[in-house]
């Protein structure tokens, strides 16, 4: 494939549904207007919002200058006078999902699930101690009970291969089952137990919590 041809592909968008936060729906605008012709504008995250205008002004522009900070976003006309139109060029693409950047541009670490998620992918079998420890890092370590309760939703949702059956005295060895890696947003447990995947904007596993006699 050529060069030119290559700078044509537009970057995939992530197209996803249900319980998205306020700042993945503007960075997906963000992406889609610079796919679109390489331009960002207040308005056209708008547009590309379509109906979603439930999201205030102020929490747009306040993101904005967060990705600003950060070096994600630059401004191409920052002296511009307050009515004119400000155009921002997307500098740091990173993927679909939206930089979890502070108001200053720093990064948090990332959430213990997030670490576990990644972690599954990469560490081959393993059990819920050995996932814990290998996701965990000297400022967000993971417990083991995270670890486990982790596990036990994504082999409900059909995510993880049991290599070992867990019993008294023997932990429960897992392993990803590669056709399900999603992408990388580390699938949610719910309060209803629950398990979304943002990746693909499904709930992948839902327990069912009545019968005719009451709770299962």
């Amino acid at each position: 494939m050529s060069v030119k041809n290559s700078a044509k592909r537009k970057p995939a968008l992530s197209g996803m549904a249900g319980d998205v936060t306020p700042r993945q729906r503007i960075w997906d605008a963000i992406r889609h207007q610079h796919a679109e012709d390489g331009l960002i504008t207040m308005q056209g995250i708008r547009i590309a919002l379509k109906r979603q205008d439930d999201l205030p002004e102020s929490l747009v522009s306040g993101y904005l200058r967060a990705l600003i900070a950060g070096g994600f976003l630059v401004r191409s006309n920052p002296e511009a006078l307050p009515a004119t139109t400000a155009i921002y060029f997307l500098k740091r693409d990173v993927g679909v999902e939206a930089p979890r950047v502070r108001r200053d541009g720093s990064l948090p670490p990332p959430p213990g699930r997030e670490q576990l998620w990644r972690t599954l992918k990469i560490i081959g079998a393993f059990t819920g101690q050995e996932l814990a420890d290998a996701a965990s890092t000297p400022k967000v370590p993971v417990a083991k009970a995270t670890a486990d309760e982790y596990i036990k939703m994504l082999a409900r949702a059909g995510y993880l291969q049991t290599m070992v059956e867990s019993s008294p005295g023997v932990p429960g060895r897992y392993r990803l089952m590669p056709s399900y890696w999603t992408g990388p947003m580390a699938p949610q447990i719910r309060r209803t137990k629950e398990l979304y995947d943002p990746n693909t904007g499904e709930v992948v596993y839902s327990r069912v919590t009545k019968t005719e006699g009451g709770e299962p």
